[in-house]
Formats: structure tokens, sequence, C-alpha cells
């Protein structure tokens, strides 16, 4: 049996988009209060591909940037750095003011304010990749907004290459691509599970990337009919894929929880709850505690009541 740490009272928990990561709370303090310089010398000293990707999904949370931005444009113009965390944060900025529902539940003005503020990501990540072809995290927010923009595959894919040939297993960019590639926006079911059975494959051991087959599954248990749907989470074949990929990821010996970690196994979680792995589950909701995250939770409803429903759901069901 796997024994569920003391926990707070559901009251207790909180979003937080620096999953517990003092850095990542620096930067998103610094960004709130206009302080770039802070914020610079953070991302100056995060070298590894995988770590700025992980804190620039941070940046997207922080309101106002685009306010005072500016200022730090102005005062390093020989810089790509202000350029890339402009154009990064100008894509979220441009997905908050679309809104998360379906173009059919999306008003015209919505539509055109997330394309203006697209326009503008894209024009300042091209300009980063022009001034710095190798800037991995400025190709990443391209396959980003290459679903925004609704681009051709080809594009898409190309943006993607630039990054992987440069950073093989980067987390951020297959996770954006399989987004494009999901039924639901330009791809199919064929597309979206050949990414991450291949990225899961090519993946080292303790690699978050495996997470990629559970989303995979979420999305189709998302799109297949309700009376239809449990049956497919709790097939043998989707129990396989979500075991096998857990133990390649975070229950293999040589995972460390990295900063982004936290959502990544909370794809865990929620797979293995809707599969009715209640025990895989439980390891995955011990080494969470009580950090709960944005993504996936949100995909299911309110992210901490969601957190907390699917947590007490298997807490009850363990062997």
């Amino acid at each position: 049996m796997w024994l569920f740490k003391k926990r707070r009272q559901p009251g207790g928990l909180v979003v937080d988009p620096a999953h517990g990561d003092p850095q990542a709370r620096a930067l998103i303090d610094a960004l709130a209060a206009g302080d770039w310089r802070t914020a610079r010398d953070i991302l100056v000293a995060t070298t590894d591909p995988d770590s700025r990707a992980f804190l620039m999904e941070a940046v997207g949370t922080v309101d106002g940037v685009q306010d005072w931005i500016g200022e730090w444009v102005d005062a390093e113009p020989q810089s790509t750095l202000p350029v890339l965390v402009r154009g990064c944060h100008a894509v979220y900025w441009a997905w908050a003011a679309r809104g998360g529902k379906r173009a059919e539940h999306t008003s015209q003005d919505q539509v055109r304010e997330f394309r203006r503020r697209l326009r503008l990501a894209e024009n300042l990540l091209d300009e980063v990749v022009a001034r710095d072809p190798d800037d991995v995290t400025a190709w990443t927010w391209l396959v980003t907004s290459a679903r925004g923009r609704q681009v051709g595959g080809d594009e898409a894919r190309a943006r993607f290459d630039e990054v992987v040939k440069r950073h093989p297993g980067h987390v951020v960019a297959h996770e954006h691509l399989l987004q494009f590639l999901c039924p639901k926006w330009f791809g199919s079911e064929e597309q979206m599970f050949a990414l991450a059975r291949e990225a899961t494959a090519a993946a080292p051991d303790g690699s978050l990337l495996p997470e990629l087959l559970a989303v995979a599954h979420i999305e189709k248990w998302l799109e297949t009919p309700a009376e239809e749907s449990d049956a497919y989470m709790q097939s043998d074949e989707v129990r396989a894929d979500l075991l096998a990929a857990a133990e390649k990821s975070i229950f293999h010996p040589a995972f460390r929880p990295v900063f982004g970690w936290v959502p990544r196994a909370s794809v865990f979680a929620l797979g293995f709850e809707l599969a009715h792995e209640f025990d895989a589950a439980a390891r995955v909701f011990d080494l969470l505690g009580d950090q709960v995250s944005r993504w996936p939770w949100s995909y299911v409803g309110d992210p901490v009541t969601a957190f907390t429903r699917s947590r007490e759901w298997v807490q009850e069901h363990v062997s």
C-alpha cells in the first residue's frame, strides 16, 4: 500500500506557478515588480534549455509585463534576451485574450485581439532567431505560436526541427508540437501518438518526455464519446502504456525533480486515476505532495478542486 504523506487541509491548497522553486519564485516576483535587472540575471544564469523553457513558462503567468518591458528592450538594445522575454510572454498574453474555449464560443473581438497579440509575439521571436539562430527558447515558442497562427504542418515541424537539432529532448517543444498534432487542432490521432511514442522510446531514463504518452491518451479520452471514454482509459493497453511510460520517467531511479516536473508528473497522476491504476496514482501523489499546477488539472475543472478530488478518490481505492 502506498501511504499518502501528511497533508494540509484542502482549503490551504493553491496553484503555485513557481511549483515551490525559489529561482522561479524570484523570477516571477521580479517581473511582477518590473525589476528587469533581477529577471535578466536569473535567466542569464540559466543555460540549460529545458530549465530556461520551464522558467519561461513561469514568465507567462505574470500579468502586466507588456506594459513595462519596452524599458528593458531600450536599455539593452544589443541583447536579444529582453526581446525573447517580450515575445514569449506575448504568446501567453495572446492566449489570455482568446480565452480557453473552443472557436465557436469565442467572440470576434477576442479573436481579433488574439491575432494582433500573436502577430506581435511572432515578430519578436522572429527577430530573436534572425539575430541568434541558435536560441532554442525562441524556436520553442515559435512552435507554441504555430497553433494560434494556423501555420501549415510543414512549417510547424520545421520550427520544431530547429529546436531538436540543437537539443533533441526538449520537453516543452515536444509538448507543443504534440498539441499541434492533436486531432482537435491540425493533426490526427495517428500523428499525435507517433510523436509521443517516438519521443518516449528515445528518451533517456528519468526524463520527463514519456509524459507525452500520457498526454496523448488523455487527449484521446477527452475526444472519446462519454459512454466510451472510461472504458478506453481503463483498457489493458492504455494502462500498460501509462505504467511503462512512468517507469521510464518519474518512477525510474534516475529521475530527479528538476524545476518543471510538477505539471508533468501531474499528467501521470491524472492519467493513472482515470485508468484506475490507483497504486501508481498514489505513488505520484506522494511525489507531488501538496503542489498543485494549473496543467493538467484545468482540463477537468478548477485545478485545486480537480487535484483534491482526484487525490481523495485515489486514496479511497489504493490496495
